[in-house]
């Protein structure tokens, strides 16, 4: 009798255990259709609207773990009058994150990019590194490391015979992914950036 009495207080134990576990799931996958999932940046059209912010230093596993973390928590839940954004993010040699908007399924509003602006300032205390900069020329060195310098600094370094024309640099000014895709790196020569370089810098 007591062995019957066990046995179908377990079985009630293991029915209100589903019960509450299917309500619980249910509630998480009602949360999760709150929230755009990310999409591979190679699946985005070259019209998704981007935004470049380049690191002010080489950020280690650490930080970088931090920043894709926060930001992904940004983009899983970023919207513009209430609509969920189709979003992408790109990390790039340490330095550059890249953020993409689909906008045909609907486009950020200004102040939902004035969110995301303040999201990763808010986060550089936390990395040790400043991301969202103007004014910064960002280029390999003769090394291969990534520098950054302000643009007078740039056409010194042109005129120290440092950088030329030859010299890979690298755009955040793009504002769409095709224009990513097409010069986000590029020769000096064949970016904006030749216009910084001095006047009698060697070919």
């Amino acid at each position: 009798m007591i062995a019957l009495v066990e046995g179908l207080f377990n079985f009630l134990e293991l029915v209100v255990d589903a019960i509450t576990g299917t309500a619980r799931n249910s509630g998480h996958k009602a949360s999760e259709s709150l929230y755009m999932p990310l999409i591979q940046i190679e699946d985005m059209p070259n019209s998704a609207r981007t935004w470049v912010f380049g690191a002010d230093r080489n950020l280690e596993e650490g930080p970088t773990d931090l920043l894709l973390r926060e930001v992904d928590r940004f983009l899983s839940q970023w919207h513009a009058h209430g609509a969920p954004l189709t979003t992408a993010r790109d990390w790039k040699y340490g330095r550059f994150l890249t953020i993409a908007v689909d906008q045909s399924t609907a486009g950020a509003s200004g102040c939902s990019i004035d969110g995301l602006f303040r999201s990763l300032k808010a986060l550089e205390p936390r990395l040790g590194a400043s991301l969202v900069t103007s004014g910064v020329v960002y280029f390999r060195g003769r090394k291969g490391a990534i520098e950054c310098v302000d643009r007078e600094r740039f056409t010194a370094l042109s005129a120290e015979g440092k950088i030329g024309p030859k010299t890979r640099v690298f755009d955040p000014t793009v504002t769409t992914l095709g224009e990513w895709r097409a010069r986000f790196e590029l020769d000096a020569a064949q970016s904006w950036h030749s216009g910084l370089l001095h006047d009698k810098q060697p070919a």
